[in-house]
């Protein structure tokens, strides 16, 4: 969260950072927007005695807030079909693995466990169910024999805080558009993405 407010701050001209909303109460990204003069919200799902009522609230708050688009960051609950569907493709969201694969949670335990060699994070848009929708762009680095779960998740992190600002741009620039499930790229997207998957492949072994 704090690489996606430091972006719209220097990088991103098309985008602002207009609420901070978490259920967690003490959670470090709240005092981080406060010192940016960011509103902040909180809605604990300790308070509410369904799924379906946090949701709503969530709702709420968004739209008192008057917010276009949703990034989660760190966000960690599962978010109702009638949530999703209120926000479909106006919320992105990061996950720490080339998706499909090792969606849900312990990703860099059993990435290491499976021996698996590549791994990395994958920015997707929101849809029902854990980790689904689709894709908009991925970035990998390898695994290596030496690595544990800690070292992993330091080179996977890097790689989401180019990542998900870049992601974040495109859409607020409009070099992305959605026809229901299909990512369709424009020519400055591609030429964008082809220029950073360079980057990347700097992680990465030679072939």
């Amino acid at each position: 969260m704090t690489k996606i407010i430091d972006s719209c701050n220097k990088d991103i001209k098309s985008a602002s950072v207009e609420l901070v909303l978490s259920n967690e109460p003490t959670a470090k990204g709240l005092n981080y927007a406060i010192k940016n003069n960011i509103k902040t919200e909180i809605v604990n799902h300790k308070d509410f005695d369904n799924r379906e009522h946090f949701d709503e609230n969530l709702n709420d708050k968004l739209k008192e807030n008057n917010i276009e688009f949703i990034c989660n960051a760190g966000f960690m609950r599962i978010l109702g079909e009638n949530f999703v569907n209120n926000w479909f493709n106006k919320q992105l969201n990061i996950h720490p693995s080339l998706l499909p694969s090792f969606k849900g949670l312990d990703i860099h335990k059993r990435v290491i466990n499976s021996g698996a060699r590549i791994s990395g994070c994958t920015v997707h848009l929101v849809r029902a169910g854990v980790d689904e929708g689709p894709i908009i762009a991925q970035a990998a680095t390898y695994v290596s024999p030496y690595d544990n779960e800690k070292t992993l998740e330091k080179k996977v992190l890097e790689l989401e805080h180019i990542l998900y600002p870049f992601c974040l741009k495109l859409f607020s620039e409009g070099n992305i558009l959605i026809n229901e499930d299909k990512v369709i790229y424009n020519n400055q997207a591609v030429k964008e993405l082809e220029e950073i998957q360079k980057r990347f492949a700097t992680n990465l072994p030679n072939q």
